[in-house]
């Protein structure tokens, strides 16, 4: 038995595809999101994985920005309820959950039983988010995945402002005319992301264990610098892109189990 799980997000999307609701055969990450051909080249890369095709799925569910132009899905959820659902599975101890993605962060409260309990977004402006680091990527001439290398380098952390994406631009801009350490801005925007993370997390109240996904979870700075700001060690949930999409697989196959009662 066969589910599938789509992720569109609005900086990649992401698939996975469930063997009876425990078994992960395959999973894709392709780095373009909705509005794009994301979506497509997605699901042509899950299953040149293996030896399947939409035809064998049983059950499929789609989440993110772009589920709903998601074609062939049996369903549509929210990615609060299948990024619930996948860091659950994956860290059954989890509390407290931190999504960082394209131009989103969540926090999101869970209980013991893996139930959603409260929930915040910051989905109205890219600060604290990957584009923002996309943006100081470009200014600092620093590759993305370079990134984190260059943030444990720093000797001090420079003050990067969290509240906007163009204003903290100028600051970066600013700083490196005046010799500031590259590193050390770095340091200073993963700070800034961190910062920004952290604040929703304060509002819905931090409770271990605390679990980060979304791909801003593969930067070792930004990831150091939230555990200096919560001031305690986070876990970072395996294959971190793709927690949505095992979500949503999940949840097809509960979706599948109910219909077959």
């Amino acid at each position: 038995m066969y589910t599938l799980g789509i992720d569109i997000g609005s900086a990649s999307s992401k698939a996975v595809i469930l063997k009876d609701g425990t078994d992960v055969v395959a999973s894709a990450v392709v780095q373009v999101g909705t509005g794009t051909s994301g979506p497509g080249r997605v699901l042509e890369e899950v299953f040149s994985n293996v030896d399947l095709t939409q035809e064998d799925m049983d059950y499929t569910v789609a989440t993110g920005y772009g589920r709903f132009s998601v074609e062939n899905a049996d369903k549509q959820l929210s990615e609060i309820t299948c990024h619930a659902k996948g860091i659950f599975h994956l860290v059954p101890s989890v509390r407290t959950i931190i999504d960082i993605g394209g131009q989103d962060a969540k926090a999101i409260q869970l209980d013991a039983k893996g139930n959603i309990q409260k929930f915040v977004m910051n989905d109205k402006c890219a600060a604290g988010t990957g584009r923002f680091l996309d943006v100081m990527s470009r200014v600092l001439e620093v590759p993305l995945d370079q990134m984190g290398k260059v943030h444990f380098q720093a000797k001090e952390w420079a003050q990067v402002s969290s509240t906007c994406t163009v204003f903290a631009e100028s600051e970066v801009i600013s700083q490196l005319s005046k010799g500031l350490p590259r590193e050390s801005i770095v340091a200073g925007v993963h700070q800034s992301v961190a910062s920004k993370a952290c604040s929703l997390a304060y509002r819905i109240g931090v409770k271990n264990d605390v679990v980060m996904c979304g791909g801003v979870a593969q930067n070792a700075g930004v990831v150091d610098a939230i555990e200096k700001e919560l001031k305690q060690s986070i876990i970072v949930a395996p294959h971190p892109q793709i927690t949505g999409a095992l979500g949503a697989a999940l949840m097809a196959y509960e979706e599948l189990m109910k219909a077959n009662k």
